[in-house]
């Protein structure tokens, strides 16, 4: 049996984060607060269950609202300003990581394509991963 093991960090080292379980949810996510953090048409991220993800180092952070009205915490490197993971209110068991932060990125693969209907015409995906107008059910 293979043993989950994610990590990664920033891009200059200052903050280091590791996990062992597996990704409940890996999606390309549109919406517009990911693509200001990522200053691109959309943000790869993965969610794992927030008690197994363990962070080094101090971060930043900034609070956005969600859809739903409720607090979105975004972490980033207070050193080189890399986005790291967002504490999403409304899904308190999960933390979302960004998947270029990943030590080896392909470790991941997304299964679908969220918040579609803030997409970018210029950024559209070219792929035939499902497509969801917000976050899924």
């Amino acid at each position: 049996m293979n043993e989950i093991r994610l990590a990664g960090g920033c891009a200059c080292g200052a903050v280091r984060y590791d996990c062992a379980a597996a990704p409940v949810i890996v999606a390309h996510c549109h919406c517009r607060d990911c693509q200001r953090a990522s200053g691109a048409a959309m943000s790869t991220v993965f969610a794992v269950p927030r008690a197994a993800l363990h962070s080094r180092g101090q971060t930043r952070s900034y609070a956005t609202r969600g859809d739903s009205g409720n607090p979105v915490l975004r972490h980033f490197c207070g050193e080189c300003g890399s986005p790291l993971y967002s504490e999403v209110t409304v899904l308190p068991d999960l933390q979302f990581v960004r998947a270029a932060s990943l030590d080896n990125p392909v470790s991941v693969s997304p299964t679908m394509h969220i918040y579609c209907d803030s997409a970018q015409p210029w950024g559209r995906p070219l792929d035939d991963l499902p497509h969801f107008a917000k976050m899924p059910g």
